[in-house]
């Protein structure tokens, strides 16, 4: 799997205190849309989602906002997007935020961040995808999970035969570079006759 189309970034509804999650959140959204990568997301406009949504829009890219009918008002739904997509439930959003992505970036935020994150690192651990994932360790926000991480090696809950691939990434500026280099070396998956047309 060596393109990458869409990326999925999972962020929080806030900013955080620090201004750097602000301005590492608008860069990403830039360098996507340089890139000529599509953006992925949870389709607020609070927070850290909305920044990266319009960083995108700001530098002509195309972006997908996928929320929950619950979630339209509470995180105020972006509708300057190119596709909008309203779900009936978080299941529903989760599983096509999955399908239309080809890689996941995990921005600081809160649980809801924490645990989209952590699902998909736990589809990868067993074998569901092979998508890169990539922790955007802005300022060192993901610190306390890589240690968690790397405790329940020690503790041998996570052993070799069910070991957890993501990516650590310091700066925005690194993180497009190593997701297609992580995605150059996952082998394409088997694919029927049908798939093959369609993708010709």
């Amino acid at each position: 799997m060596s393109t990458i189309k869409n990326i999925c970034v999972y962020c929080g509804s806030g900013d955080g205190q620090n201004p750097a999650f602000k301005s590492a959140a608008h860069q990403l959204g830039r360098l996507l849309a340089e890139n000529g990568i599509g953006l992925v997301y949870g389709g607020g406009s609070l927070g850290l989602m909305g920044t990266v949504a319009r960083g995108v829009l700001r530098h002509n890219g195309h972006v997908t906002g996928i929320i929950p009918e619950f979630l339209t008002e509470r995180e105020q739904m972006l509708r300057d997007v190119q596709e909008l997509v309203v779900t009936r439930d978080m299941h529903e959003r989760k599983r096509l935020m999955f399908e239309r992505s080809d890689a996941f970036v995990a921005l600081p935020g809160g649980i809801g961040t924490l645990e989209e994150t952590v699902e998909m690192l736990t589809w990868g651990q067993l074998g569901q995808h092979a998508k890169p994932v990539a922790l955007a360790n802005i300022e060192g926000y993901w610190d306390p999970l890589c240690e968690l991480l790397s405790h329940m090696r020690t503790e041998k809950f996570i052993r070799q035969d069910l070991e957890v691939g993501y990516l650590v990434v310091d700066t925005i500026d690194e993180l497009i570079p190593s997701i297609r280099a992580a995605a150059e070396i996952v082998p394409e998956p088997d694919l029927t006759d049908a798939q093959v047309a369609e993708r010709m």
